[in-house]
């Protein structure tokens, strides 16, 4: 065939594609239903074209030249399709939900092959195994419908990311088990299989395909940083890094290149981001979305092509099989839907309804991908033209199936179940807005119309209009709600404000992906909870972006055993740059709120919503102190990255500005974009907070180590082991399990005494010493105030220091005396106040006995620091900064 030919032949399916997606929204069905309809009526067509004009004709013969190799399908299409799919996936969200996406997508597929092989081989002449490979082509899923539906009806965030996350990883590991049956369905592997053998294979694709796309990934990462400023050269290698991950996993490694793809666009996803300005990744996200739309449609187009063909020889036997399938992936997605799901989700915190899972399970529409896998079966070399056939027409038939009986079928689905109306609270609020919106907008225009001199009678007109819209908001008002529903409507208003404003900060260049990424998904954590709890859910959500989490625990666990103070200072950075703008967005909220949910809540829940708001902003601040108190430098620069990245923010603003009113030219506009980038380019570089964590350099902070001689300072020093505390760790406590003791370098720590009591230690002061001594210290426990820096000496190395530093053991031997002996005489006035108190128990009711015990002294001598009351303490784990606490 021509060339020019082939050109004008994929044009005109591109000029289809663009037509029907309008036409889909407007007939409200499925796109890729409208797309095989188009697809089957365009193959029928190139048969019957006599009627045809002389340039219709040419082209529907072009149609019907058309040769697309299985191999072009999977080695063009198939990159592109898995690819922009791992690029459009939120991957932090992904990660904190892995283990019930990850049990889902791969026992889902298991499920579903199973079944549906299963089921096939009772009623059929096939064998299992043909069967089995029939299942897995069948038992990848497109959420695009439920995902869509499940954000018009405002579903929970974390919901549609368990179902995105799910569907994403199940394209990967159904096309991995049917790259092991295809291989098993072979002539020459057909007897050689059994289940041992197909696991083996299966994982061995899979793990292989996710460290090949891994390091794949990060090469294309790390060349990211070579190409940045150059938008077109990034994108250009984002779209070659996808087949690379495809092509060598595949045919050089022998391992998933299906699985590498989508590995290689999560990395991207992530850590490539950072490599690039904010613009330039928002361009490539868009380029991609393009890639895939034409790589879905021209899937779907060439595959409905086939349809005639395929119909033309299906008998009675091929729709029994597909019926079958059917039915049997219907009853697969149940068992996952409603056996496994519970279970994963209320592990996250997030319950499903019943009209959910039924939506979930109905919804599984199958698209491009068992489409392009039912295509590539009917050229294999090694599959006899029985089997093709069986499968090619089985799949297809499935997929269409599902289009038209569960396409067709969902929204009237949806509507039956009641999720496409607004609850009680929503239409409420939708009502008060419609009623301030119109009044507002009613005082304006009739100003307008006074500014303008508009006659009374045209006025009348368009005052009637708003009159009667908030006379019909009044008619159908018929109930009121509670304070408590309006207060679950305001704060899932302020989650909804606050993740926009994170969003546009970062299309403006305000702040980094990195921290956007992670403060996007606590807006949407705390919408989810302010709508399944209120102020409860709203305020566990805010608490859980104040800890510490999981991956920075991590990090710190790693510090302590082999030492990673550059990795340990990054993730302080990114804490730093967190909180900063977290201070920011809740100080703006505070604002938004007083301006303009008053007349939507009323002034009481207004009033709520404000010191909700104030005492997340009081826990911000004292997370951001206690690492200002530590890090003041660090602090300083900033502060001054945020002012510079505003600043940069309002110039472009004001050049684009400019543009727009026509006061400077396109190219003018973009030298002074370009002059812009130059000026403010080091607001993109974010240096490394230093830990400062050397014990070379933290011994000279302490005085008991820094007045050493000269010679002994090395050797300790390699027998030191430096920490960072975080605020209100526990640091130590007694028990026989104490292996250590500690100098604190800076910062402080707080030591719980027995009589629930505090006593705090400072900078050169240490602690631990006792009880490596053989001394009885009783209970105790020692917490870091603020970030605290110490020094941490084993028992081993302890004794091995005081045998050879007579200096550091009188020292600590005296100190240590000292402490004892205070703590002896503290334990003899306590044995002496209760047996006074037991003197007088008899004579005294017990709540006089207790206030004696409440006032009861403690010798000034054990105090080395000042002592207060002890307070509810909390791990690291589970709590946030507790700077007010920071001593020095």
């Amino acid at each position: 065939m021509e060339t020019n030919m082939i050109v004008f032949g994929l044009a005109g399916l591109l000029v289809l594609v663009c037509f029907l997606t309008p036409l889909a929204s407007a007939l409200k069905i499925p796109f890729t239903l409208a797309l095989s309809a188009a697809g089957a009526l365009l193959g029928y067509m190139v048969h019957v074209h006599g009627w045809a004009p002389t340039w219709v004709g040419d082209y529907l013969d072009t149609l019907q030249a058309f040769e697309v190799p299985s191999d072009t399908i999977l080695v063009v299409f198939l990159p592109v399709l898995l690819f922009e799919a791992a690029m459009a996936m939120n991957v932090r969200r992904l990660i904190n939900d892995i283990a019930p996406i990850m049990l889902l997508a791969v026992v889902a597929v298991f499920i579903c092959t199973l079944f549906v092989g299963w089921g096939v081989s009772l009623i059929s002449t096939q064998n299992l195994a043909t069967c089995l490979l029939m299942g897995a082509i069948v038992a990848t899923t497109d959420p695009a419908a439920v995902v869509g539906i499940f954000k018009e009806v405002g579903a929970p965030k974390r919901l549609t990311t368990i179902v995105e996350g799910e569907s994403l990883l199940n394209d990967a590991a159904a096309i991995a088990l049917y790259s092991v049956l295809l291989v098993i369905v072979s002539r020459d592997g057909l007897i050689h299989w059994n289940l041992g053998h197909l696991l083996t294979n299966f994982l061995t694709l899979l793990l292989g395909g996710a460290a090949a796309g891994y390091v794949i990934g990060r090469i294309a990462c790390s060349a990211f940083s070579l190409l940045r400023g150059w938008p077109t050269a990034e994108i250009s290698l984002s779209v070659a890094t996808a087949y690379i991950a495809y092509i060598v996993p595949e045919h050089y490694l022998g391992v998933s290149g299906v699985v590498s793809t989508v590995v290689a666009g999560l990395v991207i996803s992530t850590v490539g981001r950072t490599r690039m300005t904010s613009s330039t990744f928002y361009a490539m996200s868009e380029s991609w979305h393009q890639l895939g739309f034409w790589a879905s449609s021209l899937i779907f187009l060439f595959a409905a092509m086939m349809i005639p063909r395929l119909l033309a020889d299906v008998t009675w036997d091929n729709v029994f099989v597909v019926l079958t399938m059917m039915l049997a992936a219907l009853l697969a997605r149940i068992v996952t839907v409603f056996g496994l799901m519970p279970a994963v989700t209320a592990a996250v915190g997030t319950k499903v309804s019943k009209a959910y899972k039924i939506v979930i399970c109905w919804g599984g529409l199958r698209g491009a991908l068992s489409l392009a896998l039912a295509l590539s079966v009917t050229e294999h070399q090694l599959l006899s033209d029985e089997i093709s056939e069986f499968v090619a027409i089985g799949a297809t038939g499935f997929v269409l199936g599902t289009l038209l009986v569960n396409g067709l079928t969902l929204r009237p689905l949806i509507k039956l179940l009641g999720l496409d109306k607004l609850s009680e609270g929503e239409q409420a609020l939708r009502d008060q807005a419609v009623v301030v919106a119109t009044a507002i907008l009613q005082q304006e225009t009739e100003k307008m119309a006074v500014d303008e001199q508009i006659s009374r009678q045209a006025r009348q007109k368009i005052s009637q209009v708003f009159e009667q819209s908030i006379q019909e908001v009044q008619r159908d008002q018929t109930t009121q709600l509670a304070d408590t529903d309006r207060l679950k409507l305001g704060l899932t208003i302020l989650a909804r404000r606050e993740f926009e404003m994170l969003f546009n900060s970062l299309r403006d260049q305000g702040i980094d992906s990195g921290t956007a990424d992670h403060l996007l998904g606590f807006a949407e954590a705390m919408e989810d909870g302010a709508k399944e709890k209120g102020q409860q859910g709203y305020m566990s959500a805010m608490e859980r972006s104040l800890h510490y989490p999981w991956h920075f625990r991590l990090v710190l666990r790693l510090h302590y055993s082999i030492g990673m103070p550059r990795w340990l200072g990054r993730k302080l950075s990114q804490r730093f740059v967190m909180l900063i703008v977290m201070r920011w967005v809740t100080r703006r909220l505070i604002g938004f709120s007083d301006a303009q949910l008053t007349s939507l809540v009323g002034e009481t829940v207004a009033q709520e919503l404000q010191d909700v708001l104030r005492k997340r902003l009081a826990r911000v601040e004292q997370s951001l102190h206690a690492l200002r108190l530590q890090y003041p430098k660090y602090a300083e620069w900033l502060e001054q990255t945020y002012l510079g990245r505003a600043a940069r923010g309002l110039e472009r603003a004001r050049y684009r500005q400019m543009l727009d009113n026509s006061l400077i030219s396109g190219e003018v506009y973009d030298a002074l974009v370009q002059e812009l980038e130059k000026r403010w380019a080091f607001l993109d570089t974010n240096p490394l907070l230093d830990v400062e964590l050397s014990p070379t350099g933290l011994m000279q902070q302490v005085p008991v180590l820094r007045d050493l001689p000269a010679d002994r300072i090395s050797p300790l020093a390699k027998r030191l082991k430096p920490r960072l505390a975080l605020p209100n760790e526990r640091v130590l406590r007694s028990g026989p399990h104490q292996q250590s003791m500690f100098f604190v370098a800076s910062g402080a720590v707080s030591v719980l005494l027995p009589d629930s009591t505090h006593v705090e230690l400072g900078s050169g002061e240490f602690f631990g010493e006792l009880q490596l001594l053989g001394h009885d210290t009783g209970q105790f426990e020692v917490r870091s105030l603020g970030y605290t820096k110490l020094l941490e000496l084993s028992a081993r190395d302890f004794k091995a220091a005081l045998e050879h530093d007579a200096q550091l053991r009188q020292t600590i031997e005296t100190v240590a005396s000292q402490r004892f002996k205070a703590l002896q005489t503290w334990r003899a006035q306590q044995q002496a106040i209760q047996d006074s108190q037991n003197e007088n128990a008899s004579q005294k009711d017990g709540a006089e006995t207790g206030k004696k015990l409440a006032a009861s002294p403690v010798p000034e001598d054990i105090n080395v620091g000042k002592s207060h009351p002890a307070g509810a303490e909390e791990s690291v784990k589970d709590a946030p900064d507790d700077p007010n606490r920071q001593v020095r």
